[in-house]
């Protein structure tokens, strides 16, 4: 199996592990639910101490009842609580090896860069966004926050006057000039909710350039930071094309089915068939 295909299977595996959440309160973290369902369990202790304090009272008719409802309760909180610690972990897990494995192709790619220098790569952004989990296990593991670049979140301030200049200079045909400025956004905002557009934009005006690799890995970028975005389709299958051009070609296929499989009503999608049409893939 691939880099790619293994890292672009784990953003895909994160994405439907992290789907289940509530989504009336996505704010709230795995260690918020598991820190009130100890204050909860807590509470059943006591109440079950309160229960049996009267040493030689008689019980009450029913009491023995509610003690095994408040077992019941007990069981069933211990249960969640698994359950939870086990999907915290799991959702770690792939959040820590996707983001390595998109890593390894952002080093692959700067490879067939002739001016590109590898040791100024800098980290490589945690899928989803946040923070990489600490920790070996459930225990120790922290919950990444929400995604970055997925349209949510204020503008910080100049934020939009500075992508408007960008996407002005675009539209004016100044395609070396804009991805200047798309790069420089992406510096000065890499948490923003317009991040992973204007990884997109930059991508564009690269490509519009010429700059097959560079564009290549603007559109890793878009996609990495932001893989439900508007743009993301788009930035995967463009990723694929110029996956292609480079002569990549396994890795290209692969990708232009992703395209298909991650989002099969996508406009992007008929351009990844003929894509992979005209590369010959199986």
């Amino acid at each position: 199996m691939s880099v790619w295909q293994r890292g672009i299977g784990l953003a895909l595996a994160f994405a439907v592990l992290a789907a289940p959440l509530p989504a009336q309160d996505r704010a709230q973290t795995l260690a918020d639910i598991r820190q009130e369902l100890t204050v909860l369990y807590v509470e059943i202790q006591r109440l079950k101490g309160e229960l049996n304090t009267t040493g030689g009272a008689t019980m009450p008719s029913g009491g023995g009842s509610l003690l095994s409802r408040v077992d019941a309760i007990e069981a069933q909180l211990t249960r969640l609580t698994a359950k939870t610690e086990e999907l915290e972990y799991r959702i770690n897990q792939v959040v820590k090896d996707g983001t390595n494995r998109v890593g390894d192709l952002e080093f692959r790619l700067c490879e067939l860069e002739a001016d590109c220098d590898v040791m100024s790569l800098g980290d490589t952004p945690t899928l989803g966004g946040g923070t990489l989990p600490a920790g070996p296990g459930p225990a120790g593991a922290s919950t990444p926050g929400p995604a970055a670049g997925a349209g949510g979140g204020q503008l910080a301030v100049a934020e939009q006057a500075d992508y408007d200049a960008a996407m002005a200079a675009f539209e004016d045909g100044r395609a070396a000039e804009a991805a200047m400025l798309f790069g420089r956004f992406v510096e000065a905002y890499p948490g923003g909710p317009l991040t992973g557009t204007a990884h997109y934009m930059r991508g564009e005006a690269l490509a519009e350039q010429g700059l097959v690799a560079e564009a290549a890995r603007a559109y890793l970028a878009s996609f990495s930071t932001s893989p439900d975005g508007p743009h993301a389709p788009d930035a995967l299958m463009k990723l694929g094309v110029a996956l292609g051009e480079l002569g990549q070609m396994t890795e290209a296929c692969v990708t232009l089915g992703e395209v298909m499989a991650r989002f099969p009503g996508a406009p992007a999608v008929a351009e990844a068939q003929a894509a992979r049409a005209s590369l010959g893939c199986n």
